[in-house]
């Protein structure tokens, strides 16, 4: 799927941001562990606090699937 489908899906279905429980549900993680990864620096999106909740946007979202999937695709061809 290409950066502007997924990030397309994303807006549709999250909207302009996503929290710490839908960035769990995208990632296939839970929230918990989303948050360790934040706290750690390791999460590999970037995140921002507004009003004490941690906020990642759709694009950084949709930037980071497509390459993890391109990083999978290269991995896989040799």
């Amino acid at each position: 799927m290409s950066r502007f489908m997924t990030l397309a899906y994303i807006l549709e279905r999250y909207g302009p941001r996503l929290d710490k429980h839908q960035l769990a549900k995208v990632l296939g993680l839970s929230a918990g562990t989303v948050m360790n990864h934040v706290s750690a620096g390791t999460l590999g999106i970037p995140t921002y606090t507004e009003h004490g909740k941690t906020w990642a946007s759709a694009e950084a979202v949709a930037d980071h699937l497509a390459t993890k999937h391109d990083e999978a695709t290269a991995a896989a061809a040799g």
